[in-house]
């Protein structure tokens, strides 16, 4: 876990012709759905060009519901990047942002109240979803512009039963090595390409007097997430994307040869006393070291290196400079050669629980290169998996280095594991195990634990 964060712990041409059950006529564009706000944002009616929306058609005195996680500050880009598409069609986006979502969803499925369209953070959540009878399959449009826009791997999580819902929205990277190019530059440290690299430079730093990683895996409820994220990275490094998958659907057994694997090499760095700076100087106070806090030594020159996704980035101080030449700055946490481009991550899928041609033609806009780029200029902290976008229109480096990594050909994506086991394992044991594990319980009892664990 985590996946994309909710309240971010932790977000074009159309492809093809719209079908006659979208639109027919052409929108007129200017000023109308001008809510007076859009003096604060770039997507000023007068600086709107409308002929990419001009497919939509008309919709003017139409409505579109959406209900998300995304809540105040963070939900104010996402109104903002709707504005073209309600100035240009005339329609009106009502949006909801919960920090309950995830269970409300459900339950306002389930009594036959869903909103037109669900920002659903988790595949799981979306099998869910899709199994009330609710949800409606997405339109061509939308499935066209994800066969354009998409990986196939992306593609495959909005995808239920062999039937396509929900495409993807933002995204995050997990697979990602927060640092101070600094002190690597100092050091005369490089940034390493592969798995063997990592460890050479970590015995290096060891060598050096130094702490090469700092950790903290405490979340309230959640403690535990960080490491699970760490098994995740290293599962689909030692075995690959194909064995990854049969680990998360558990089409191998949670407590086989794999699993025991990536523990263990992430017992190599986290168990090793003299690699981490758990917050109070040893491997037990990881379980204590909030994982807000935890990679904040980095600025103290207490520990070299932080393994955290690209939504970590929030979590320096004010006015710390997160940049390949800054403060901090992150980099790819290698596969095991550099040809290998594993990559963990997460994000949100739009679901659409009405098929109205106002519901279809903006989850159609969603899943656009229009929007991304639209979104991209007014938001920092944000990027999306779109092949469409431009990175260029990124405010931000971190953003920045998680397109270049996400867009990356060779890139092989993977979703969080523990967002799409059962509950009972993703949220519960395998968290639970995990901080146990940290504090001294040995791996075959942990792996043991969770597979036992397992609905039957």
């Amino acid at each position: 876990m985590f996946g994309q964060p909710t309240s971010p712990r932790f977000r074009a041409v159309l492809a093809g012709t719209l079908s006659a059950g979208l639109v027919f006529s052409v929108a007129a564009c200017g000023d109308s759905g001008d809510d007076g706000d859009s003096a604060s944002t770039d997507a000023s009616a007068s600086a709107i060009d409308c002929s990419p929306y001009t497919k939509f058609g008309d919709l003017k005195g139409k409505t579109v519901s959406v209900y998300t996680s995304i809540v105040t500050p963070e939900d104010t880009p996402q109104i903002n990047s709707y504005k073209p598409f309600e100035q240009c069609t005339g329609v009106t986006i009502k949006y909801e942002g919960d920090k309950s979502f995830e269970t409300q969803v459900l339950v306002r499925a389930k009594a036959g109240n869903p909103p037109d369209i669900a920002y659903v953070p988790q595949p799981g959540l979306l099998k869910q979803l899709v199994a009330t009878g609710k949800a409606v399959a997405a339109p061509p449009e939308t499935e066209a512009n994800v066969d354009k826009f998409w990986s196939k791997d992306w593609k495959s999580y909005g995808t239920v039963d062999g039937k396509f819902y929900a495409a993807p929205l933002g995204a995050n990277v997990k697979s990602l090595v927060w640092y101070s190019p600094g002190e690597f530059k100092d050091s005369g440290y490089a940034v390493p390409t592969t798995l063997d690299e990592l460890k050479t430079l970590t015995d290096k730093m060891v060598a050096d007097g130094k702490k090469p990683w700092c950790a903290g895996i405490n979340s309230g409820d959640a403690t535990g997430w960080p490491v699970t994220d760490w098994v995740e990275d290293f599962m689909l490094r030692l075995y690959g994307p194909e064995t990854y998958d049969k680990w998360v659907n558990h089409q191998i057994p949670f407590n086989g040869p794999e699993s025991t694997a990536a523990f263990d090499a992430v017992g190599g760095y986290l168990k090793n006393d003299k690699y981490v700076n758990g917050g109070l100087g040893d491997v037990k106070s990881i379980a204590t070291t909030t994982f807000q806090d935890a990679g904040l030594p980095i600025l103290d020159d207490q520990c070299e290196m932080h393994r955290q996704a690209s939504f970590y980035a929030a979590n320096w101080p004010k006015g710390t400079k997160v940049a390949e030449d800054g403060d901090v700055f992150a980099f790819y946490l290698p596969g095991k050669d550099a040809s290998a481009k594993p990559v963990l991550g997460a994000g949100e899928f739009t679901l659409a629980f009405a098929d109205r041609p106002e519901v279809k033609a903006f989850q159609t806009y969603l899943s656009s290169d229009t929007w991304a780029n639209t979104k991209a200029k007014l938001s920092s902290g944000w990027v999306s998996a779109n092949k469409g976008l431009d990175p260029n229109n990124l405010t931000n480096p971190i953003d920045q280095l998680s397109a270049k990594i996400l867009l990356d050909p060779a890139s092989q994506f993977r979703f969080d594991g523990s967002d799409q086991m059962p509950a009972a394992v993703g949220s519960d044991s395998f968290w639970k195990q995990a901080t146990a594990w940290i504090t001294g319980q040995d791996t075959k009892t942990t792996v043991d634990n969770i597979e036992k664990s397992w609905p039957k």
